[in-house]
């Protein structure tokens, strides 16, 4: 389950994409009132967000955040594992599990592997730029 803090990530990133023009920094405020998103909440996520480089803020009056890249170059794939970690579906697959001594036994790990190359696949295939397209 995707948790609050990948979907509101999501949410602000499209929110950036959407209304860039012309390399203009968007309001922290202004974010967080279309979105629907405390400040307090939005001020957690937009940290996490800076670190990787997705967004850069600028401090002060006529400050705010802007993408980094353009939209078609950030898939929600990145933008969840950065939130929640990864996208494993099985404690057993989650990076720096310890070894599961059932793995080579078990009938239902196949299964979790796929789904999460599927996920993966899936969320890595969607962009921003597909995400501000679709209506």
């Amino acid at each position: 389950m995707i948790s609050t803090r990948g979907r509101y990530a999501l949410r602000v990133l499209v929110d950036l994409a959407e209304h860039r023009s012309g390399g203009d920094y968007l309001p922290m405020r202004e974010i967080a009132a279309r979105q629907g998103i405390s400040l307090k909440y939005i001020g957690q996520i937009l940290p996490i967000l800076t670190h990787a480089g997705l967004i850069e803020g600028l401090p002060g009056k006529g400050g705010g955040y802007r993408l980094c890249r353009e939209p078609e170059q950030c898939t929600a794939g990145e933008v969840l594992r950065l939130t929640e970690g990864d996208l494993a579906p099985v404690a057993c697959l989650a990076t720096g599990s310890e070894p599961c001594g059932r793995a080579a036994k078990c009938r239902t790990l196949p299964l979790w592997r796929r789904y999460m190359e599927v996920t993966n696949e899936f969320f890595d295939s969607v962009t921003l730029a597909d995400l501000i397209r679709e209506k």
